[in-house]
């Protein structure tokens, strides 16, 4: 099987580093891994490509790189499945993290920001005679996010990262998931406010990348959206995040559409001094979308037909567990 790798690489030590790309063709078996062909190209081709990896089994996590533009582990990858019709891949580095060489980069605002959740269980109350047994629906519960392998898939291929590198980002939060959802810890609400402050649980955007790019089913998203779900279940609501999340689904149960004219006024806070200067900050985008003839009408719409409107609020009912 023919198959053109176009690498990108990068040597700080050559004169006037910049990154450049590099082909390598090259004829392997169909069971290949895209690691499996840069460790070919590293024996046979080129032995100045520099590429980290060790288990070579989706264990260890080293080996994470962008293949076609995604995060994903390369002994995870085959080359079959990621090929164009031309027999092209494209490998660069992980993104959103300082490159060392060529695709290697470096972890240090990773552990960072894994270091920042508050880590460990806290049990409150006294410490007791024996051991704290957890029922086994709970640790069922938290096997998913205790299976994440420190890649930096995620976090590599997080939207947000890309515009804001102060956000704690999927992989920290999937983390603290880990410990508000054990019934064991005693510190959840205080977890939960010091996520709830800005850099947390609410810079999200759900754009499902770290989803995607996780090779091992954690599915970080889902976790934040649980933590924001807690959050709001603790009383914790006098942020921008909480009053969207609410005003959001208070206007969808009542119409059955949103009414995004009232959403803004709603998520900041009409009466909230700390807010005001975000909410005139929201005028310039407000009378552009009104030049533009696309400023949301100030009588809401509803959404068409009684009997679907009424299917609206079923599921609302359903899903706050009520008859």
């Amino acid at each position: 099987m023919r198959v053109t790798l176009d690498i990108g690489r990068f040597n700080p030590d050559a004169p006037n580093a910049k990154p450049y790309r590099q082909e390598f063709i090259l004829e392997v078996e169909e069971y290949y891994t895209v690691l499996d062909s840069l460790i070919y190209v590293r024996e046979y081709e080129d032995p100045t490509l520099a590429v980290r990896c060790s288990c070579r089994a989706s264990i260890c996590g080293s080996c994470a790189m962008r293949v076609n533009g995604h995060a994903s582990l390369g002994c995870k990858t085959k080359l079959i499945s990621v090929m164009d019709k031309d027999g092209r891949v494209r490998v660069d580095p992980v993104g959103n993290m300082p490159r060392v060489k060529d695709l290697v980069w470096d972890m240090k605002p990773f552990w960072d920001k894994i270091r920042a959740v508050d880590p460990f269980l806290q049990p409150e109350g006294p410490e007791p005679e024996e051991e704290y047994i957890a029922s086994p629906e709970s640790m069922l519960h938290l096997v998913g996010v205790m299976g994440c392998i420190m890649c930096g898939a995620c976090v590599s291929d997080c939207t947000v990262l890309e515009v804001d590198e102060n956000f704690l980002g999927p992989a920290a939060l999937a983390k603290a998931y880990r410990f508000t959802g054990d019934p064991r810890d005693g510190k959840t609400k205080e977890r939960l406010k010091e996520l709830n402050e800005y850099s947390g649980i609410w810079d999200c955007t759900r754009c499902m990348e770290c989803v995607q790019a996780c090779p091992k089913g954690v599915a970080p998203m889902e976790r934040i959206m649980a933590l924001r779900d807690k959050t709001i279940a603790a009383g914790i609501r006098n942020t921008n995040g909480a009053r969207h999340a609410e005003a959001v689904s208070d206007f969808v149960k009542k119409s059955g559409k949103l009414d995004e004219l009232r959403l803004v006024p709603r998520t900041y806070g009409m009466f909230n001094p700390m807010s005001l200067n975000s909410l005139f900050a929201a005028i310039p985008v407000g009378l552009r979308a009104l030049r533009r003839g696309k400023l949301p009408p100030i009588i809401p719409h509803k959404v068409e037909g009684k009997e679907n409107l009424q299917a609206v609020r079923r599921i609302f009912d359903k899903v706050e567990g009520k008859k």
